[in-house]
């Protein structure tokens, strides 16, 4: 199964953007968790997709209780996950330096 990642940074080098897709939109796998983690920096938005975008159709988000968010995680929710992962997204910010 073929999947893509995507890395990008603001013209600041303040946000930081992470994409990791199936590009074929649902995905066959049958995952029984996921986590990804950010060091460095602190969340500022994630979301979690059963079916990403693709011919014309919009991503499908997961359900908000299938996932959490904390400030360096987005993992599944042990229980409430229905093992359809297709696309994961996160937006980071790194902390500012004060002179």
């Amino acid at each position: 199964q073929q999947w893509q990642m995507n890395i990008g940074v603001s013209e600041d080098n303040l946000l930081f953007s992470c994409s990791v897709w199936r590009p074929q939109g649902k995905s066959y796998l049958f995952f029984t968790q996921f986590k990804a983690e950010v060091k460095g920096a602190k969340i500022e938005y994630a979301m979690a997709y059963s079916q990403a975008a693709v011919g014309g159709q919009s991503d499908v988000p997961l359900k908000q209780e299938e996932f959490e968010i904390t400030e360096t995680t987005v993992s599944h929710r042990e229980g409430k996950f229905r093992f359809e992962l297709s696309k994961l997204m996160i937006v980071a910010k790194t902390p500012r330096d004060e002179l």
